[in-house]
């Protein structure tokens, strides 16, 4: 049976482990998935008990299922269905540039848009129901709406036809009750990569149509982006202890390896 993204626990508190992140600047390493990956796999063919065989199996189960949540959990991603702003849009042969055999750059910012106008829809489901037209209306120019100041696009590796990317947003501060402005960062996982192909950071202006100026953001909606942003963080920490079990877990089985 497989353990759930939220119950996973193992044997592996007999060591404290914290993940690699095999990185100068403290960035985690984007490959760290496969790289866990490939020691799970490797251990099958050490000499190690039939019970740790099951359980190598079960959590290698496991990161084939829950490998989205994990990687955008550790950067403070949420990725719960409801949540995303893009899932498993399918890359089109059109989106690519015939010079260089890859995603046009352009395509990544509008993937990026497409997934932050959903991303503040769905926002609308976590608030009181007396808001939700509110948070529709934040995406029109009909009173207070949201404009995009400005926008920095990374690029981590070129993504290809065929493939299936999600996109997902979060909140980089932690918006407060005077706050006409906030900053997101989107992310833009390759299904087949199983890794972000692109990163953007956007400056996001609260706009009031009726005045033609900048404006704070209603109460309601900073309670939400606050608890939003208080989740990411949470999300963050659940996501890091688990990968660490996982961690933890492969090195006890490869110090075991011999004794069965």
């Amino acid at each position: 049976m497989r353990p759930s993204a939220r119950t996973l626990t193992t044997t592996a508190k007999l060591r404290a482990a914290t993940p690699p992140k095999a990185s100068e600047n403290g960035a985690i390493n984007p490959r760290w998935l496969s790289d866990l990956q490939n020691r799970l796999q490797n251990s099958l063919s050490l000499k190690i008990a039939p019970k740790k065989v099951d359980e190598v199996r079960e959590r290698l189960a496991y990161l084939d299922e829950n490998w989205l949540e994990l990687s955008a959990g550790r950067e403070g991603f949420l990725a719960d269905p409801e949540r995303r702003g893009m899932d498993r849009h399918v890359v089109q042969w059109g989106d690519m540039d015939v010079m260089v055999r890859h995603v046009n750059n352009v395509i990544y910012n509008r993937l990026a848009e497409s997934g932050r106008v959903n991303w503040t829809r769905n926002l609308a489901q976590f608030s009181e129901p007396k808001y939700q037209q509110e948070w529709y209306d934040l995406m029109s120019p009909k009173a207070v709406g949201l404009i995009l100041a400005s926008i920095r696009t990374d690029f981590k590796f070129p993504m290809t036809f065929p493939d299936r990317v999600t996109v997902l947003h979060k909140l980089a501060t932690k918006p407060d009750y005077t706050s006409d402005r906030f900053y997101l960062e989107a992310v833009m996982y390759s299904d087949q990569q199983r890794r972000p192909a692109a990163k953007c950071f956007e400056d996001i202006v609260v706009y009031d149509y009726k005045t033609a100026k900048k404006t704070p953001l209603k109460p309601f909606m900073v309670d939400e982006l606050r608890a939003t942003f208080d989740l990411q963080e949470q999300r963050k920490q659940e996501a890091e202890e688990k990968v660490a079990e996982l961690h933890a877990f492969v090195q006890q089985v490869e110090d075991s390896a011999g004794a069965a």
